[in-house]
Protein backbone atom coordinates (compact mmCIF):
# COMPACT_ATOMS: atom_id res chain seq x y z
CA UNK A 1 0.00 0.00 0.00
CA UNK A 2 2.85 2.32 0.54
CA UNK A 3 3.71 1.92 -3.14
CA UNK A 4 -0.17 3.05 -3.78
CA UNK A 5 -0.08 5.61 -1.75
CA UNK A 6 3.55 7.21 -3.93
CA UNK A 7 1.82 6.45 -6.90
CA UNK A 8 -1.28 8.43 -6.19
CA UNK A 9 0.44 11.42 -4.67
CA UNK A 10 2.32 11.52 -7.85
CA UNK A 11 -0.76 11.42 -10.27
CA UNK A 12 -2.52 13.88 -8.21
CA UNK A 13 -0.12 16.52 -7.81
CA UNK A 14 -0.10 15.78 -3.74
CA UNK A 15 3.82 14.98 -4.12
CA UNK A 16 4.52 18.43 -5.87
CA UNK A 17 2.72 20.19 -2.35
CA UNK A 18 4.48 17.84 -0.31
CA UNK A 19 7.70 19.09 -1.81
CA UNK A 20 7.12 22.77 -1.52
CA UNK A 21 5.94 21.88 2.07
CA UNK A 22 9.29 20.83 2.35
CA UNK A 23 10.93 23.40 1.23
CA UNK A 24 9.30 25.70 3.44
CA UNK A 25 10.43 23.82 6.55
CA UNK A 26 13.85 23.31 5.22
CA UNK A 27 14.34 27.00 5.06
CA UNK A 28 12.70 28.61 8.10
CA UNK A 29 15.24 28.82 11.30
CA UNK A 30 12.59 27.83 13.60
CA UNK A 31 13.36 24.31 15.28
CA UNK A 32 11.03 21.53 14.88
CA UNK A 33 10.27 18.55 16.94
CA UNK A 34 7.49 17.89 14.49
CA UNK A 35 6.63 18.63 11.19
CA UNK A 36 2.94 18.20 9.98
CA UNK A 37 1.32 17.56 6.62
CA UNK A 38 -1.94 18.12 5.43
CA UNK A 39 -2.72 15.64 2.12
CA UNK A 40 -5.70 16.40 0.47
CA UNK A 41 -7.31 13.30 -0.64
CA UNK A 42 -10.05 12.21 -3.42
CA UNK A 43 -11.26 8.77 -1.66
CA UNK A 44 -13.03 7.63 -5.20
CA UNK A 45 -9.86 7.87 -7.41
CA UNK A 46 -7.85 6.07 -4.84
CA UNK A 47 -10.55 3.41 -4.81
CA UNK A 48 -10.16 3.02 -8.28
CA UNK A 49 -6.32 2.91 -8.10
CA UNK A 50 -6.13 0.00 -5.39
CA UNK A 51 -8.97 -0.62 -4.11
CA UNK A 52 -7.55 -1.77 -0.24
CA UNK A 53 -5.92 1.48 0.35
CA UNK A 54 -8.80 3.04 -0.44
CA UNK A 55 -11.25 1.12 1.94
CA UNK A 56 -8.28 1.56 4.60
CA UNK A 57 -8.08 5.35 4.14
CA UNK A 58 -11.78 5.24 4.69
CA UNK A 59 -12.34 3.05 7.74
CA UNK A 60 -8.90 3.41 9.58
CA UNK A 61 -7.40 6.76 8.49
CA UNK A 62 -5.56 6.80 11.67
CA UNK A 63 -3.48 3.99 10.65
CA UNK A 64 -3.75 4.98 7.23
CA UNK A 65 -2.16 8.11 7.80
CA UNK A 66 1.11 5.90 8.97
CA UNK A 67 1.04 4.56 5.66
CA UNK A 68 1.62 7.99 4.15
CA UNK A 69 3.96 9.09 7.21
CA UNK A 70 6.41 6.56 6.40
CA UNK A 71 5.93 7.19 2.11
CA UNK A 72 6.80 11.31 3.53
CA UNK A 73 9.72 9.53 5.57
CA UNK A 74 11.16 8.16 2.44
CA UNK A 75 10.86 11.00 0.43
CA UNK A 76 12.57 13.16 2.91
CA UNK A 77 15.51 10.85 3.14
CA UNK A 78 15.94 9.81 -0.38
CA UNK A 79 15.56 13.71 -1.49
CA UNK A 80 17.08 15.09 1.43
CA UNK A 81 14.12 17.65 1.90
CA UNK A 82 14.30 18.38 5.07
CA UNK A 83 18.18 18.49 6.53
CA UNK A 84 17.01 18.58 10.44
CA UNK A 85 14.49 15.59 9.96
CA UNK A 86 15.91 12.82 11.64
CA UNK A 87 13.24 9.86 13.13
CA UNK A 88 10.22 9.18 11.29
CA UNK A 89 8.20 10.08 14.69
CA UNK A 90 8.81 13.82 13.89
CA UNK A 91 6.46 13.21 10.78
CA UNK A 92 2.94 13.86 11.23
CA UNK A 93 0.21 13.41 8.44
CA UNK A 94 -3.56 14.67 8.41
CA UNK A 95 -5.44 12.81 5.58
CA UNK A 96 -8.02 15.29 4.90
CA UNK A 97 -10.98 13.63 2.25
CA UNK A 98 -12.24 15.90 -0.38
CA UNK A 99 -15.85 13.67 0.22
CA UNK A 100 -17.22 10.76 1.64
CA UNK A 101 -19.27 7.98 -0.59
CA UNK A 102 -23.00 9.53 -0.33
CA UNK A 103 -24.11 6.35 2.20
CA UNK A 104 -26.16 6.54 5.13
CA UNK A 105 -23.36 4.35 7.31
CA UNK A 106 -21.10 7.70 6.11
CA UNK A 107 -23.58 9.81 8.07
CA UNK A 108 -23.22 10.97 11.89
CA UNK A 109 -26.40 11.77 12.86
CA UNK A 110 -26.81 12.04 16.75
CA UNK A 111 -30.50 12.07 16.21
CA UNK A 112 -31.21 8.55 15.46
CA UNK A 113 -31.10 5.50 17.18
CA UNK A 114 -28.57 3.76 17.82
CA UNK A 115 -25.45 5.74 18.42
CA UNK A 116 -23.16 3.11 17.61
CA UNK A 117 -20.36 5.29 16.52
CA UNK A 118 -17.20 3.66 17.63
CA UNK A 119 -14.93 3.47 15.35
CA UNK A 120 -12.80 5.82 14.18
CA UNK A 121 -13.15 6.73 11.11
CA UNK A 122 -14.72 9.51 8.81
CA UNK A 123 -18.02 10.51 9.37
CA UNK A 124 -19.93 13.56 7.54
CA UNK A 125 -22.27 15.48 10.10
CA UNK A 126 -24.64 18.17 9.58
CA UNK A 127 -26.05 20.71 12.02
CA UNK A 128 -26.56 24.26 13.32
CA UNK A 129 -23.70 25.74 15.17
CA UNK A 130 -25.05 27.17 18.41
CA UNK A 131 -22.07 28.43 20.03
CA UNK A 132 -18.58 29.31 19.29
CA UNK A 133 -15.42 29.68 21.46
CA UNK A 134 -12.41 31.48 21.35
CA UNK A 135 -9.80 30.49 19.49
CA UNK A 136 -6.94 29.35 21.60
CA UNK A 137 -3.81 27.12 21.46
CA UNK A 138 -2.92 23.42 21.86
CA UNK A 139 0.14 21.60 21.89
CA UNK A 140 0.31 19.47 18.11
CA UNK A 141 3.57 18.15 18.93
CA UNK A 142 6.67 18.56 21.76
CA UNK A 143 9.99 16.74 22.15
CA UNK A 144 10.56 15.35 25.13
CA UNK A 145 14.37 13.76 26.79
CA UNK A 146 15.96 11.80 29.66
CA UNK A 147 16.80 13.65 32.53
CA UNK A 148 19.44 11.41 33.30
CA UNK A 149 22.57 12.65 31.64
CA UNK A 150 24.64 9.02 31.27
CA UNK A 151 20.92 7.93 28.67
CA UNK A 152 21.37 7.72 25.25
CA UNK A 153 17.77 9.05 25.30
CA UNK A 154 18.75 12.45 27.05
CA UNK A 155 19.68 13.84 23.68
CA UNK A 156 18.39 13.02 20.12
CA UNK A 157 14.46 12.53 18.63
CA UNK A 158 13.50 9.31 20.59
CA UNK A 159 10.87 10.72 22.56
CA UNK A 160 7.87 12.46 20.56
CA UNK A 161 4.67 13.37 21.61
CA UNK A 162 1.98 14.46 18.60
CA UNK A 163 -1.11 14.60 19.00
CA UNK A 164 -3.78 12.16 17.94
CA UNK A 165 -7.45 13.22 17.21
CA UNK A 166 -9.72 13.03 20.20
CA UNK A 167 -6.88 12.92 22.37
CA UNK A 168 -6.81 15.30 25.32
CA UNK A 169 -4.35 17.56 25.97
CA UNK A 170 -2.47 16.21 28.71
CA UNK A 171 -1.83 13.01 26.36
CA UNK A 172 0.37 14.88 24.91
CA UNK A 173 1.93 17.30 27.25
CA UNK A 174 2.55 16.20 31.31
CA UNK A 175 5.03 16.01 33.35
CA UNK A 176 4.93 12.25 34.59
CA UNK A 177 5.94 10.41 31.50
CA UNK A 178 8.91 8.07 32.17
CA UNK A 179 12.55 6.76 29.95
CA UNK A 180 11.51 3.21 28.58
CA UNK A 181 15.15 2.49 28.97
CA UNK A 182 16.24 3.33 32.43
CA UNK A 183 12.91 4.47 34.23
CA UNK A 184 13.96 7.80 34.68
CA UNK A 185 11.61 11.18 34.37
CA UNK A 186 11.41 12.82 30.99
CA UNK A 187 11.20 16.39 30.74
CA UNK A 188 9.83 18.19 27.62
CA UNK A 189 12.40 20.28 25.51
CA UNK A 190 10.22 23.26 25.50
CA UNK A 191 12.30 24.91 22.61
CA UNK A 192 10.82 22.05 20.23
CA UNK A 193 6.99 22.34 21.02
CA UNK A 194 5.08 23.19 18.02
CA UNK A 195 1.51 24.60 18.37
CA UNK A 196 -1.61 24.75 16.90
CA UNK A 197 -5.20 26.48 16.87
CA UNK A 198 -8.38 25.19 18.34
CA UNK A 199 -12.07 26.20 18.49
CA UNK A 200 -14.58 24.46 20.43
CA UNK A 201 -18.29 24.82 18.81
CA UNK A 202 -21.35 23.60 20.00
CA UNK A 203 -23.94 22.48 17.27
CA UNK A 204 -27.29 20.98 17.47
CA UNK A 205 -29.17 18.85 14.98
CA UNK A 206 -30.32 20.31 11.91
CA UNK A 207 -33.81 18.35 12.42
CA UNK A 208 -34.43 20.79 15.47
CA UNK A 209 -35.52 23.32 12.48
CA UNK A 210 -39.17 21.71 12.88
CA UNK A 211 -39.34 22.37 16.19
CA UNK A 212 -38.40 25.97 15.77
CA UNK A 213 -40.87 26.50 13.19
CA UNK A 214 -43.49 25.61 16.07
CA UNK A 215 -44.72 22.19 14.76
CA UNK A 216 -43.53 18.26 15.19
CA UNK A 217 -44.54 15.62 13.26
CA UNK A 218 -45.90 13.42 16.52
CA UNK A 219 -47.87 14.50 19.50
CA UNK A 220 -44.66 12.94 21.95
CA UNK A 221 -42.27 14.99 24.04
CA UNK A 222 -39.41 15.45 22.50
CA UNK A 223 -36.03 17.03 23.39
CA UNK A 224 -32.94 18.42 21.75
CA UNK A 225 -29.07 17.98 22.79
CA UNK A 226 -26.31 19.98 21.52
CA UNK A 227 -22.98 18.25 20.94
CA UNK A 228 -19.48 19.36 21.01
CA UNK A 229 -17.08 19.27 18.08
CA UNK A 230 -13.28 20.38 18.06
CA UNK A 231 -11.76 22.22 15.07
CA UNK A 232 -8.21 21.78 14.96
Amino acid sequence: MREMALVYLDRSGGLQKFVHDCKKYNDSKQSYAVYRFIISINPSDIAELDAALGNYILHNPIQAAQIFQSVCFIAIKTLSLIEQLQTEAQITVLLKPSHLPPLPSYILSLSAFPFNYTSQRFYMCEGIVIAMGTVTKYTQGARFLCTEGTCQYSEGFRYIRVHMPGATESATVRNDFVCGLCSSPLQEDMKFRVLGDKQIVEMIDAKVLNALKGYSSDKSHFRSQAFTVFLR
